[in-house]
């Protein structure tokens, strides 16, 4: 999977220059970090839910809920998905014991100038004229070279918790894939290029841990700004701390309640545009408190280095044009690192021309 440095170095590179804060010693929030936000912004919340997916439950009814799901929401939670509960036990201690470490620490395995693992600041951040109140960290296979600048005689149990949580989660993100591409009444044939345990052609991914330290003024702050997700589809954990939100049509932001033991399921642009649309890729954002820390993991799954994701032909006809030109992973990272959130307007066939 190391072909997915490349593509994400697409990305703003003068981010990594940007020192994240020490958060614990800030009495108040400083202007850098300052946003003007709606006074409704967290006070009219909408009440609705965000659908909950039993992966056990019968494969006919779990199909249309996918697709149900995918359609009108972009977004959804699964429970009995498989992966060992200890396990997320074991990522969530590890990323609390990483961003419990003292500011001076966690900067010796600050993200280089051209690097894309290490610790660091939202890679959206260039985008946006105030600071986020949040500090991440990245790895792509083994973390073992950053993890030794934090731990230099205690880091293998960090490495090998990483490691086994890239391994459970790729093997999921191929299932859930795989229904997604069925609830859409296609195969695995349909997606040339999807072809699991394909070693010859692997996925690419990213591990992303975040940290939202407890902020004096939410009010004034914002965790992480509202985006769109490059990939396929990202697996989410969350701890018990809400602070997710996703945008819902008419019915404005809608929390994502943590549920214990679930995994939240975001679609991603690339999948909007394998679905020819049809899968929405939803704005969500993150937003922060006055009495907790919360922490989340995302894995962001996509496809191999040279596939290119176009609108599948079983979902176009005369009456259904293909909307997208086709793209590799890399070239799309690339336009959203220059447009934003604007990057799939700007790939659309009647639309491309405008760049």
């Amino acid at each position: 999977m190391n072909s997915i440095s490349e593509s994400f170095k697409s990305h703003p590179l003068h981010l990594n220059h940007i020192i994240p804060l020490d958060f614990n010693s800030l009495p108040k929030v400083p202007d850098s970090h300052t946003w003007t936000l709606p006074k409704s912004n967290h006070n009219s919340l909408s009440t609705e839910s965000i659908p909950i997916i039993d992966l056990l439950g019968d494969s006919k009814n779990t199909n249309e809920l996918i697709q149900q799901a995918c359609e009108k929401w972009g977004v959804f939670q699964i429970i009995n998905h498989g992966v060992p509960i200890t396990l997320l036990y074991q990522i969530e201690h590890q990323t609390r014991r990483l961003f419990a470490l003292p500011a001076k620490q966690k900067l010796r395995a600050m993200r280089s100038p051209d690097g894309l693992t290490g610790y660091g600041v939202a890679r959206i951040a260039p985008f946006f004229p105030k600071l986020m109140w949040s500090e991440g960290f990245s790895a792509v296979g083994s973390p073992e070279e950053h993890a030794r600048q934090l731990w230099p005689h205690d880091y293998t149990t960090f490495c090998y918790v990483m490691e086994d949580y890239q391994k459970e989660m790729q093997a999921l993100s191929e299932i859930i894939m795989g229904l997604m591409v069925t609830s859409l009444g296609l195969t695995h044939e349909d997606v040339k290029w999807f072809k699991p345990n394909n070693r010859s052609k692997p996925p690419q991914a990213l591990l992303q841990l975040n940290s939202y330290p407890v902020c004096p003024d939410p009010s004034q702050a914002m965790g992480l700004a509202p985006h769109t997700d490059s990939s396929l589809l990202t697996l989410l954990y969350q701890s018990n701390t809400s602070g997710l939100q996703v945008l819902h049509g008419n019915s404005g932001w809608v929390t994502v309640p943590p549920l214990a033991d679930a995994l939240v399921v975001n679609v991603g642009d690339l999948m909007h545009i394998l679905s020819n649309g049809r899968f929405k890729t939803t704005l969500h954002r993150a937003v922060v408190n006055k009495a907790e820390h919360r922490i989340s993991v995302a894995y962001f799954f996509g496809p191999s280095r040279d596939a290119k994701i176009s609108p599948l032909i079983k979902l176009t006809d005369h009456n259904h044009l293909p909307l997208y030109r086709p793209v590799t992973w890399k070239e799309y990272l690339g336009v959203k690192a220059t447009y934003f959130n604007k990057a799939l307007d700007l790939i659309r066939l009647d639309t491309f021309s405008t760049i």
